[in-house]
């Protein structure tokens, strides 16, 4: 699985051949760890991440963890518009979970359309169609948690071009978790947590 054998690898761990970039970098991309792990490297003694925004769909995004795999954190601001986005819902593999901090957001999840605002949060399974944009055209801004799907379809997809994660797959929907004091539809539909 990761192109070293076990034979290399025993040997590695037990101390008897040393290690090189070679034969670390292809278990740290496999595994999704960073090569400093794996060494036993001391921390550098900073914690701070320094996010680079990314735009993409008329939105920013700023991430707020590090790669590589898992899920990644990220803030999303979406701007104020004279005129409210036409929807465009898009499916990809995986699960997202949102936290709204300002402003009034417009979720539309397969045939649901939720307004949470502020302080609400919601958690679905991405097979189902789904766009986020604002519910009154003023600024949203949101705490956004994707797994590695959701992160390769929604910041790795270029602009103008569709998700093609599950897309057009026919999947039912489903998948959403349990959480106290939740508002929920149908099975299926989102759990949307106040």
């Amino acid at each position: 699985m990761t192109g070293v054998s076990e034979s290399t690898l025993s040997r590695l761990e037990s101390g008897q051949r040393k290690a090189t970039l070679e034969l670390l970098l292809p278990p740290a991309r496999t595994y999704g760890v960073p090569l400093g792990n794996l060494v036993g490297a001391p921390r550098t003694g900073d914690p701070r991440i320094h996010p680079k925004p990314i735009h993409r769909f008329g939105m920013v995004l700023i991430p707020l963890s590090r790669p590589p795999g898992g899920t990644h954190a990220f803030k999303m601001i979406i701007p104020a518009r004279p005129e409210p986005a036409a929807p465009d819902p898009r499916t990809h593999e995986g699960s997202e979970w949102l936290y709204v901090l300002t402003g009034r957001l417009r979720l539309l999840l397969g045939e649901r359309d939720l307004t949470p605002a502020a302080g609400e949060a919601a958690e679905f399974d991405t097979s189902l169609p789904h766009w986020l944009g604002s519910a009154d055209g003023g600024p949203v801004e949101l705490l956004v948690l994707f797994g590695p799907q959701g992160t390769r379809a929604h910041l790795r997809t270029p602009p103008g071009r569709r998700a093609a994660c599950g897309e057009d797959r026919g999947r039912p929907g489903g998948g959403v978790r349990d959480a106290a004091h939740a508002r929920r539809g149908p099975p299926g539909f989102p759990t949307l947590i106040t």
